[in-house]
C-alpha cells in the first residue's frame, strides 16, 4: 500500500483540530511525555485501547515516550491517508509503500531523516541491511525506514502434492509450456467443474515479473531488470508478455480458469495450484489454509531485489512531527527489541498468544488471532519469535532469500511524475479498464492489445516512456 506542509509554528492548531483530545497538547500528556501518533492499517479489534494502553506502557519503559495507533480499513486507506497528508493533519509516523511514497516525498509530507538515522538510531542503521535503504532512496536522500522482511522477491508455485503424484507432475519444470500441459492434463482428468488455475481479480499471476515496471501498478512501461543498457520498453509489446498473455486467455477459454475471475474477489479453499511470493517453509501454512494434506514449493522466479519489492512496506516520520527524534528511537526499538516485535504481531501475551517450548526452541501459540495492527507494516521480520505452527527454518529461509538476492539494474531509481501527470493520469484509466481482464485470461490479447495500446499512446505513452528514458539515463550517469 504510498501517500508543503504547515510551518511548525502552526502545528499546535493543526493537531488541536484534527487528532482529539488524547493527543491535544503537541502530542504530549499532561504528565509532558510526549505520545506519537503512528498510522497503520488494519482492522481495529474490540478492547484494541486497552491493548495499546499494554504496548505504550512497555515503551514508555524502553526510551521514555508513549505511542498511539491510529488504524485506517483496509477498504477506504488509501484515501483516509491521502485526505490525513494533504490537509496536514498531525501525525508522528505513518506506513507507506510504493503506491504513495514517492508521491508523498515530493509533496515535502515525510522528513527527511538521512543525517538523523545515524545520530539518533545507530543500531536502526546497522539492523537493516544497506540495500534497503539504498531501495528507498528518493533524490539520493531517506525519507522512511524500510521494513526488513522477505524484501526480496521471490516467486513460488505451490502444488497439492496429491495432484503432484496423481499426475507425475515434474516439479523442476516451471515454464508456461509445461503449466499449460499440466493444467490440461488435470483438466481432463478432473472434470468440467474443476479449474486447475483459479483467480480473482486481485490474483497475482506474475505475467511482468521480469521487468521492473517504474511507475506503481502501471505495468506497461518497465525495464528488463537484467538489461544492463536499462532500456524502457512497452511491456505489451515484448514476445514472452504475449506469449504469457496468450496462454492465460486459451486457459479462461477452455475452463482451466474459473469463468468469473474477472469478476470475483476472493477465491474458495482447497486450490490445487498457487503462485505467491513466499519460501518453502510456508507450504504448510496455505496447505492447511486450504485444507489440503500437503504443498510442493517450487522455486520458479527470484530472489531479486527491485526498488517496488523493497518499497512494499515503510514507515516515514511526518515533516510535521514535533518529536522526529524520538519517532525515530520508537522505529529503532521495534527493529531491535524482540517483546515489543513479538506484541505488534500477535497482540498482548496471555490475551493473544502465549510463549511455549518446542523441540527447536521457544515459540508462539496463538489464543486469540483477532489483532487489530498488521505485522508486515511494523518492522523487522528477523526478531519475531516464530510461531509453534512453523518449521524452524521458517524465518532463516526468508533471511537466506535475501542474502543470496540479486539486484535489478533498476535498482534505487523512482522516476519523478510531475513532467507527465497528465499524461500518466489518462494512461493509468485506459490500464485500470484494460488490466484485470487481460492479467486474468478473460480479454483476448489479440484483439485487446492493439486496441489497447493505441489509446495508451494517444493519451500520451510515448512522452511518458521518453520522459522515463531521459530521467533513468540521467540517474545512472550520475552514479
Amino acid at each position: 500500500m504510498n501517500k508543503k506542509m504547515s510551518k511548525l509554528i502552526a502545528i499546535a492548531a493543526v493537531a488541536a483540530l484534527s487528532v482529539g483530545v488524547f493527543a491535544l497538547s503537541g502530542c504530549s500528556r499532561s504528565d509532558g511525555v510526549p505520545t506519537l501518533i503512528w498510522w497503520q492499517i488494519g482492522t481495529r479489534q474490540m478492547n484494541f485501547a486497552q491493548d495499546q494502553r499494554v504496548i505504550s506502557d512497555y515503551v514508555y519503559d524502553k526510551i521514555g515516550v508513549r505511542v498511539e495507533f491510529r488504524i485506517a480499513g483496509w477498504a477506504d486507506a488509501s484515501a483516509r491517508f491521502n485526505t490525513l497528508l494533504n490537509a496536514g493533519e498531525y501525525f508522528d509516523i505513518i506506513f507507506t509503500d510504493s503506491t504513495t511514497y514517492n508521491r508523498f516525498v515530493a509533496l515535502g509530507a515525510f522528513a527527511d531523516i538521512t543525517d538523523l538515522v545515524p545520530e539518533v538510531a545507530p543500531e536502526l542503521k546497522e539492523v537493516i541491511p544497506e540495500v534497503l535503504w539504498e531501495g528507498v532512496r528518493v533524490n539520493n536522500r531517506i525519507f522512511s525506514v524500510p521494513t526488513f522482511k522477505d524484501s526480496s522477491i521471490t516467486g513460488f508455485y505451490f502444488w497439492d502434492s496429491a495432484f503432484v503424484e496423481k499426475y507425475s507432475i515434474d516439479l523442476t519444470r516451471t515454464d508456461w509450456s509445461y503449466l499449460d500441459e499440466v493444467f490440461r492434463k488435470v483438466k481432463r482428468g478432473e472434470g468440467q467443474r474443476f479449474y486447475p488455475l483459479y483467480l480473482a481479480r486481485s490474483s497475482n499471476t506474475w505475467l511482468f515479473r521480469d521487468y521492473d515496471c517504474l511507475l506503481a501498478n502501471f505495468m506497461p512501461i518497465g525495464v528488463r531488470m537484467d538489461d544492463r543498457e536499462r532500456r524502457v520498453v512497452l511491456t505489451l509489446e515484448q514476445p514472452e508478455i504475449v506469449e504469457a498473455l496468450r496462454y492465460f486467455h486459451s486457459w479462461f477459454q477452455d475452463g482451466i480458469i474459473n469463468p468469473d475471475a474477472n469478476l470475483i474477489h476472493e477465491v474458495p479453499r482447497g486450490l490445487m495450484f498457487i503462485m505467491a511470493q513466499a519460501w518453502p517453509s510456508v507450504a504448510p501454512l496455505f496447505a492447511a489454509q486450504e485444507g489440503i494434506e500437503r504443498f510442493e514449493p517450487v522455486r520458479f522466479f527470484g530472489p531479486i531485489y527491485s526498488t517496488a519489492s523493497i518499497q512494499g512496506s515503510m514507515n516515514a516520520i511526518s515533516v510535521n512531527s514535533v518529536h522526529k527524534e524520538d519517532a525515530l528511537r520508537l522505529l529503532q526499538l521495534v527493529n531491535t527489541d524482540s517483546t515489543l516485535r513479538d506484541m505488534l504481531a500477535y497482540g498482548i501475551e496471555g490475551k493473544h498468544f502465549t510463549y511455549v517450548e518446542t523441540d527447536a526452541g521457544r515459540a508462539v501459540r496463538n489464543i486469540n488471532p483477532n489483532w487489530s495492527l498488521t505485522n508486515y507494516q511494523q518492522g523487522n521480520y528477523f526478531i519475531i519469535t516464530p510461531q509453534d505452527t512453523v518449521p524452524p527454518s521458517y524465518w532463516s529461509e526468508v533471511r537466506h532469500q535475501n542474502e543470496i538476492a540479486e539486484q535489478s539494474v533498476m535498482m534505487g531509481f523512482m522516476m519523478n511524475l510531475e513532467p507527465v501527470l497528465m499524461e500518466l493520469t489518462n494512461a493509468r484509466i485506459i490500464w485500470e479498464r484494460n488490466a484485470t481482464d487481460l492479467m486474468v485470461g478473460a480479454a483476448n490479447p489479440n484483439v485487446v492489445l492493439p486496441r489497447l495500446i493505441a489509446e495508451l499512446r494517444a493519451a500520451g505513452l510515448d512522452k511518458i516512456m521518453a520522459e522515463a528514458q531521459r530521467q533513468v539515463d540521467e540517474f545512472f550517469q550520475q552514479r
